[in-house]
C-alpha cells in the first residue's frame, strides 16, 4: 500500500557532504512524523533525526550541528543533509514514517529499504 524510496547514499570522503532523500508513495491520506535511522555493522539501529508534520525536529547528539532534516509535505518527501561527515557516520540509513493510509483509521509505521553511506578516504 505504501512504499518509502530512499536515494542519495554513496561513498564520500571525511569532511564531505551528502543529501539523502526519501519519498513516500501509495494510498496516503496523511503523513505524521518522518525520520532517519541508521545501523552500522554489529550495532543496533539508532535514531539520526526526526521531524514532525509541523516541522519540529530532533537530532541525535552525534549528528547535531552537522545534519539538517527537512520535509516537503506536498511531495511526501523527507531529506537529510549531512555535512562534515566522519568515518563513524558509515552505516545503512533507513527512512521511517508514520502514515495514515486511506481506509485505515490508525497510523502505521513504515520503513524504507535502506541506503548505504560510507565515509572513507
Amino acid at each position: 500500500q505504501v512504499q518509502l524510496a530512499e536515494s542519495g547514499g554513496g561513498l564520500v570522503q571525511p569532511g564531505g557532504s551528502l543529501r539523502l532523500s526519501c519519498a513516500a508513495s501509495g494510498r496516503i491520506r496523511s503523513i505524521l512524523g518522518m525520520g532517519w535511522y541508521r545501523q552500522a555493522p554489529g550495532n543496533e539501529r539508532e535514531l539520526v533525526a526526526v521531524i514532525t508534520s509541523g516541522g519540529n525536529t530532533n537530532y541525535a547528539d552525534s549528528v547535531k550541528g552537522r545534519s539538517t532534516i527537512s520535509r516537503d509535505n506536498a511531495k511526501n518527501t523527507v531529506y537529510l543533509q549531512m555535512n562534515n561527515l566522519k568515518p563513524e557516520d558509515t552505516a545503512v540509513y533507513y527512512c521511517n514514517a508514520w502514515i495514515k493510509v486511506e481506509g485505515v483509521a490508525t497510523p502505521r509505521e513504515y520503513w524504507g529499504q535502506g541506503t548505504q553511506v560510507t565515509v572513507s578516504s
